[in-house]
């Protein structure tokens, strides 16, 4: 045996450069089929032609419906990575700017994706089996990071400590339910309202 031969029995990805080939070619397909999927949903709502979304990203149907056999598959898959996004997102504010405004980026954040997302409240509560996963996946990836936020201006002394994390998330949502063509000015007017009322006997 050579021992200047790398073990790869350990389940890593293969010597052989065109199985690399393949698995990044179809990583890029992917990653432009979300990102295609989501600007079309954003205009055109979840139910757009899924020919639309393939020639956006530059591939072919079949090319979609390798990678997701059904629409929701799609839906889930574009909806989970902007899930992961604004989560994400919370840790950045809250690095760049003083905890409120931290806390209101967010928040307006928050808005923009549950209202540019066409179809996701439907999607949310249409009791269909294939979106059953994304209540909870939801509440469980952006409740931590609102809760993170929340408890620095409660700790800053600049909002109040009696507001849950899922009381705003589900405040700023139900908002989402009066935007009508993509229009957010009213709903952010609104949030940029809530905020301040949240400092309504903060202990300073």
């Amino acid at each position: 045996m050579n021992d200047n031969i790398e073990d790869r029995s350990d389940g890593a990805e293969p010597r052989d450069p065109k199985v690399r080939f393949v698995r990044a070619d179809a990583k890029r397909n992917i990653n432009a089929l979300l990102q295609s999927a989501m600007t079309v949903f954003e205009t055109s709502g979840v139910d757009a032609p899924v020919r639309e979304i393939a020639e956006k990203a530059g591939v072919g149907v079949g090319t979609v419906y390798r990678h997701f056999p059904q629409r929701s598959d799609l839906i889930e898959a574009v909806f989970r990575q902007e899930i992961d996004a604004c989560a994400y997102a919370a840790g950045d504010l809250a690095a760049n700017y003083e905890p409120v405004e931290a806390l209101e980026r967010w928040m307006q954040r928050y808005l923009d994706f549950i209202a540019t997302k066409r179809g996701l409240a439907a999607a949310l509560h249409s009791n269909d089996p294939a979106y059953e996963t994304l209540p909870v996946c939801f509440v469980k990836e952006l409740s931590p990071a609102l809760k993170s936020l929340l408890e620095t201006a409660t700790a800053a002394g600049e909002v109040r400590a009696d507001v849950e994390p899922d009381e705003l998330l589900w405040a700023v949502a139900s908002l989402c339910t009066a935007v009508h063509d993509g229009d957010t000015v009213h709903a952010r007017h609104i949030v940029a309202l809530l905020v301040d009322g949240l400092r309504y006997r903060a202990k300073r």
